[in-house]
């Protein structure tokens, strides 16, 4: 697994994943330091999961943008370019995820009729992460002690603000589970697909009977 949030990545190999990176996101799945713990004898009992979602839209901008001090012109390079600008960056991390649940465009895009999630994000704020301060129950944190620029200030969810200043502002119930329906674009030609594979084959096959 490529863990492309974890450092920052050389210039050419970020070039080469925008041709072909369809989407980021995160399996969050986050253990405390003492469910971590059981495995301090036996790695195979660690359960297997860290934290991300809290994290992945900050450290995905400043990934993209780069701004520490060693690749400080890959910025400019990228807007220069034309290889990277901010449709890519809403259609990396959010219309593409949307494409694939297949519940598009009520997620993913601000369209007449969509659900009103939207978020702002300011490019020149400042974040930090710290596992003392983030809004997980864990009480650690992969991302430990990182910091970058682009900081999501506000969370709009279906036209309510619910997340600024820092504060959450929203309340028990008030989500709304989202049917997937099947079969999204992913699936178109699969059985075009199929049926050049099973014509193949060239079956069934024809044997001559066996003489005695």
């Amino acid at each position: 697994m490529f863990n492309l949030l974890s450092s920052c990545n050389p210039v050419n190999l970020l070039k080469k994943l925008l041709y072909i990176l369809q989407l980021v996101g995160t399996d969050h799945c986050a253990f405390n330091s003492t469910q971590k713990a059981f495995g301090i004898d036996d790695f195979r009992k660690i359960p297997n999961g860290v934290n991300g979602i809290e994290e992945r839209m900050h450290l995905f901008h400043t990934q993209l943008y780069c701004v520490n001090t060693f690749y400080n012109q890959i910025y400019l390079f990228f807007q220069e370019s034309g290889q990277i600008s901010v449709t890519d960056y809403v259609r990396i991390t959010s219309t593409e995820c949307a494409r694939i649940f297949n519940i598009y465009p009520r997620k993913g895009a601000i369209l007449v009729g969509s659900d009103a999630d939207i978020i702002i994000l300011n490019p020149n704020s400042s974040f930090g992460i710290s596992a003392t301060s983030h809004h997980s129950r864990s009480d650690t944190n992969v991302f430990d002690g990182r910091t970058g620029k682009g900081k999501v200030e506000v969370t709009i969810s279906k036209g309510r603000v619910v997340w600024e200043n820092g504060q959450l502002n929203v309340a028990p119930g008030s989500g709304k589970y989202i049917e997937m329906p099947p079969f999204g674009y992913l699936f178109d030609g699969i059985d075009k697909v199929d049926s050049n594979y099973l014509s193949s084959l060239r079956a069934p096959v024809k044997r001559s009977k066996a003489t005695s």
